[in-house]
């Protein structure tokens, strides 16, 4: 199954409520990833077994950097209104004190490291939309594993966010260690990355 582009018009044009209003009355099949990219509703699959064993080994190894007031979120719903985005990451480090248990969603500037695994159907969005969207955001670290990658699976780990754009802080491939700046200050073994 590929990603799902579904164009609606919000009840009341297109703004940001209008758009959230969509998105939460969304009826799609269980275990599908719905996200507003660009003010557009995706539905995604579910992710192949490849894709859990890469996000269960890195949720793994930040559990042992992180402090105990911070949590590793899987499909944790993370807010850019200035891109009309609602994404779901793979992986996001977020204070537990700024998910609030009442809210559908955190806002994106409240975490401190985004991960995006690609998925052959949505790996444009990671690449680009979502890559300017965490920028715009502010988050400070957006690590983005690549097995779907022309060539080789990369990975790409981006930060110091300023006027919406990252800077490249690592440009490698599976196999090669990645470090994770302060505050996790985590060597990051891409070894065992399974490939597709």
């Amino acid at each position: 199954m590929s990603a799902l582009a579904v164009e609606h018009q919000p009840p009341s044009g297109d703004d940001w409520d209008s758009v959230v209003r969509l998105w939460e009355g969304m009826d799609v099949p269980k275990g599908c990833k719905v996200e507003i990219i660009e003010g557009i509703v995706t539905v995604a699959p579910p992710p192949v077994n490849a894709h859990n064993v890469i996000a269960d080994s890195v949720h793994r190894r930040l559990y042992t950097v992180i402090p105990d007031d911070w949590g590793v979120f899987q499909t944790l719903n993370t807010a850019v209104p200035s891109r009309t985005g609602l994404y779901i990451p793979d992986l996001a480090v977020v204070p537990k004190e700024a998910v609030p248990a009442q809210d559908n969603f955190v806002p994106a500037a409240a975490a401190e490291l985004v991960v995006e695994i690609t998925s052959r159907s949505n790996a444009v969005h990671d690449r680009v939309d979502k890559l300017n969207g965490y920028a715009a955001a502010g988050v400070p670290l957006y690590l983005l594993i690549d097995p779907h990658a022309t060539g080789s699976p990369t990975i790409h780990l981006y930060g110091e966010p300023s006027d919406g754009q990252y800077r490249v802080l690592h440009a490698g491939k599976f196999g090669e260690t990645v470090h994770l700046p302060e505050p996790f200050d985590l060597a990051l073994d891409t070894f065992g990355f399974p490939r597709p």
